[in-house]
């Protein structure tokens, strides 16, 4: 095995510090950042994403609520609650776990979150801002794999990154950071005519797709940087979208799955989290 592992857990423990350090600092003038994580039903996957984020605000000392709501309730509960959350000044973030049942409308309940206490990024003035460049809360996923591949120390700038997946939540605003960073972007997706092609191509190279083991070793260049977002389940073991061990072999970074970018994910959560805080004790 050639590639060096990123240890997502490690990295994200480290920045974790960090953060406790700062709330610390925060709480000592008045202000515990709060977050509220709202859960609706009982998916299994849900619970432990919850779960993990609860965790998270124990360790970096961030005040956290969780709402967890029968699957049958109703749209127009679920977002009086969004709003009464959005009057709490307790609350700096706010986060309603997706997927959301299907009698729900997901969008009516993203836009009813306070752009202020978007701390997933998903509001679509956060969305807005992210592809002008502006300041605003960067989507969890997508600022944890640029944090990552900064990790390495290899830069992004003048890079070709090839990003496999277009979806809303990971590979359109991944593609969005990467190009603020001055890379060269490509995107590919389920109508790429030659994937190999394509991905053979990339000096940084992110899968997003969930399926597992798409990419294989001959998809990779030699010594790429590659970021698997994937999370599979196969016969009971949780896997990614990279065939891990054959492609370790020519890349020369690699994320492993599990404990690549979901902790990560959760750590940059924590993060949006205290930025809302900051922003509003300032206001």
């Amino acid at each position: 095995m050639k590639a060096q592992i990123i240890d997502g857990k490690v990295y994200a423990k480290t920045y974790r510090e960090t953060l406790k350090t700062e709330v610390d600092a925060l709480v000592q003038q008045g202000v515990q950042p709060g977050l509220a994580v709202v859960l609706v039903g009982e998916d299994p996957a849900s619970q432990t994403y919850v779960n993990g984020k609860i965790k998270a605000c124990e360790e970096t000392g961030i005040y956290s609520k969780a709402f967890r709501l029968q699957s049958d309730i109703a749209e127009s509960e679920l977002l009086a609650l969004v709003e009464e959350l959005n009057q709490d000044p307790n609350i700096h973030g706010i986060l309603v776990q997706l997927p959301l049942p299907a009698h729900i409308n997901e969008d009516a309940v993203i836009d009813a979150i306070s752009k202020e206490k978007d701390v997933d990024g998903f509001h679509p003035v956060s969305v807005g801002n992210l592809s002008i460049g502006k300041e605003t809360f960067l989507p969890c996923t997508p600022h944890g794999v640029i944090k990552l591949i900064e990790s390495t120390g290899l830069g992004i700038a003048g890079k070709h990154a090839v990003i496999v997946g277009r979806s809303n939540i990971v590979g359109k605003p991944v593609a969005m950071l990467l190009l603020q960073k001055n890379a060269t972007v490509t995107i590919c997706h389920s109508r790429t005519k030659d994937l190999g092609e394509m991905t053979r191509q990339a000096d940084i190279l992110i899968v997003a797709v969930g399926v597992a083991h798409l990419i294989k070793k001959e998809h990779v260049k030699e010594g790429a940087v590659v970021i698997d977002v994937g999370m599979n389940r196969v016969d009971g073991k949780l896997t990614g979208d990279v065939l891990f061990d054959e492609v370790a072999e020519v890349a020369s970074y690699i994320t492993p799955v599990p404990g690549g970018v979901g902790p990560m994910t959760i750590t940059m959560l924590m993060q949006n989290t205290l930025t809302a805080a900051k922003r509003i004790s300032v206001n």
